[in-house]
């Protein structure tokens, strides 16, 4: 599956652009022309990263990013604007939590960059969560076998390194190894 990028632009022109410079990317590109529609996107699949104007009818890139960080968090959001304002970028910052803000016209190279690197931060990111999920998975397995058979978490070491396994019956030990396998896999 190609990285999904959404771009949100009312200025059919912009999206054009915008698309134009990501042409020779291999990203799947998205866009849309109001935030209502960005955010109805995001419902329907995987997007990881969102670059929005800020000046738009109906809905500011600032409320959509905001929106879009309480439906979808892990997403990366960029802004993008022609009205670059101090007040502007700060609201973007603290209600949208954005990754990084470009004016228009932007750098096609430095847009390019951002987004590659707005990829990657998803990415591992992602490759943090789906890891720390199985070491959790594990530990609760660790304890339910500790809990089972006291004390065999506790390795020990002869004078050679070798594990000393606890005074059991090699069936019952063989049934530990098993059990412990369906749990694992």
């Amino acid at each position: 599956m190609k990285d999904a990028v959404l771009i949100i632009d009312d200025e059919p022109n912009v999206l054009a652009a915008l698309k134009r410079t990501l042409v020779d990317e291999p990203y799947e590109i998205y866009s849309a022309n109001n935030g209502a529609d960005g955010l109805e996107m995001m419902r329907r699949g995987t997007i990881k990263v969102v670059i929005s104007d800020e000046k738009m009818p109906a809905m500011s890139g600032t409320e959509f990013l905001a929106r879009a960080k309480e439906y979808c968090p892990d997403t990366i959001r960029i802004m993008l604007t022609g009205y670059a304002s101090l007040e502007a970028a700060m609201k973007a910052v603290n209600k949208g939590e954005i990754y990084r803000f470009f004016s228009k016209p932007w750098n096609e190279t430095e847009l390019r960059l951002s987004i590659r690197s707005a990829l990657e931060k998803y990415n591992l990111e992602a490759e943090n969560r789906r890891l720390l999920k199985i070491v959790k998975r594990q530990a609760i397995n660790l304890r339910l076998i500790e809990s089972q058979y006291p004390n065999i978490t506790k390795l020990q070491k002869d004078r050679e390194g070798n594990l000393i396994l606890p005074d059991i019956s090699e069936e019952e030990f063989d049934r530990i190894v098993l059990q412990c396998e369906r749990e694992f896999t």
